[in-house]
């Protein structure tokens, strides 16, 4: 028996033409779109989710870790923070509610279109030129064309599907960090809670260490703490659940890790319950309705950062990103915790590095930017500049970026890393 099938040939419509497609909504193609049309470019976002923000949003996280000097970022944190109803002087902290109303709010002013419910599962070539994008939706199997197409879905499917070339996870085998299902409990007694922010950090309580506990109690591979407050009185945010040697390039993979971690919740909320000072009353508030995936494809572009960039916090003469920084914050890929690799609350460089425009534009495929997590650089890298401030700041530079190519009518490569600082610095 034939493991396929032969279609028919069809036509497929044609939903649009723009200067700039951004296919995924997380952070970075947000910044990416928003950047694009307020420097003039015609532009459409596409978004698989219901809603805008990816990770930041869908994925339920806490809150904003590491940092970026970007204006367009302390914009996403003043209008977001302005709309608490509770007082909660933390910006960084996040209602993904009201987050998910102040992206739409900044993606309508800027004129970018928007469609939501919309898979991304091909791309139009001329040669090695991408002219854009092939959908399916409710509407039926829907091309997009574009003068630039910026790939913001954090796994670079675009990217792949136009052939661009990458490795999956660490260099040397293929790992990749494990996935996580973030959730909310409610009925917390904040002023009793500790909230171990980092796998680094020990909380001691009458029944022993609390991340030792989690090891020896919770159901493999979970077994670690991390717990964060939100804008909200007695709603925590658990980062607690976890899933190994998970392609998230594979949707049975993906289908494996919601699973796992979807029924590691109800052990690790009576976890909480049993040993967590503050949580005796705590339960189940909501999940997220995407599971975090950290890391997949890194693609090869015209330059790579690695860890010696950050550890040296290298100022590139060609950077188009500047004052990033987050630790290297790789998850064990073998059970719970820190991996061997990984540093967090110990990392000592504070000081922000850069990133270079070529990091974000494939080596050989013309039309196309990379933004977010999947752009050009080492698995150790990554495990740093996937931090969403970070990732912000680099769609900013590949929305900013295309809308230069198109209105100078000139490949993407051909941008100068000057050109797209006098729009965005």
């Amino acid at each position: 028996m034939k493991n396929y099938i032969t279609e028919s040939e069809k036509q497929t419509k044609i939903g649009g033409k723009y200067d700039v497609i951004v296919a995924g909504s997380g952070p970075s193609g947000f910044a990416a779109a928003v950047s694009a049309a307020r420097n003039g470019a015609k532009t459409l976002i596409i978004e698989a989710q219901s809603s805008i923000g990816g990770i930041s949003t869908s994925g339920l996280m806490s809150h904003f870790t590491g940092r970026v000097e970007s204006k367009l970022y302390s914009e996403i944190l003043d209008r977001a923070h302005a709309k608490n109803y509770f007082d909660c002087a933390d910006k960084t902290k996040i209602d993904p509610e009201l987050l998910k109303i102040t992206y739409l709010e900044m993606l309508r002013e800027a004129g970018v279109e928007i469609l939501f419910y919309t898979l991304v599962c091909g791309v139009i070539k001329e040669g090695n030129r991408v002219k854009g994008v092939i959908t399916e939706s409710k509407s039926g199997r829907t091309a997009f064309l574009a003068d630039a197409v910026i790939d913001g879905t954090g796994d670079g499917d675009v990217a792949y599907f136009s052939g661009a070339e990458y490795f999956l996870g660490r260099e040397n085998d293929a790992k990749m960090q494990p996935a996580t299902l973030m959730f909310k409990v409610g009925g917390v007694d904040m002023t009793r809670a500790p909230l171990p922010p980092s796998f680094e950090t020990k909380v001691e309580t009458a029944k022993g260490e609390l991340q030792a506990l989690a090891k020896k109690i919770l159901p493999f591979p979970a077994g670690h703490v991390l717990l964060y407050s939100s804008p909200i009185p007695g709603i925590v945010t658990c980062n607690m659940t976890n899933c190994i040697d998970v392609d998230g390039t594979k949707a049975e993979d993906l289908t494996r890790a919601e699973v796992v971690c979807r029924m590691q919740m109800e052990p690790i909320v009576n976890f909480l319950r049993e040993y967590v000072g503050g949580f005796e009353n705590c339960y189940i508030v909501s999940a997220a309705s995407l599971i975090g995936v950290r890391e997949t494809r890194h693609f090869i572009g015209l330059e790579q950062i690695t860890e010696k960039d950050i550890i040296e916090a290298r100022q590139f003469d060609d950077q188009v990103v500047h004052g990033a920084w987050f630790n290297f914050d790789v998850h064990n890929m073998s059970g719970a915790s820190l991996d061997e690799t990984g540093v967090q609350k110990n990392f000592k460089q504070q000081n922000g590095y850069t990133i270079p425009y070529g990091c974000m534009v494939p080596e050989k495929i013309d039309g196309l930017l990379f933004t977010g997590r999947n752009i050009s650089g080492t698995h150790m890298a990554h495990s740093s500049f996937r931090a969403m401030p970070v990732c912000v700041g680099i769609g900013k530079a590949c929305g900013a970026a295309a809308a230069i190519a198109v209105k100078k009518n000139i490949n993407l490569r051909d941008v100068t890393p000057e050109e797209i600082r006098n729009l965005i610095f």
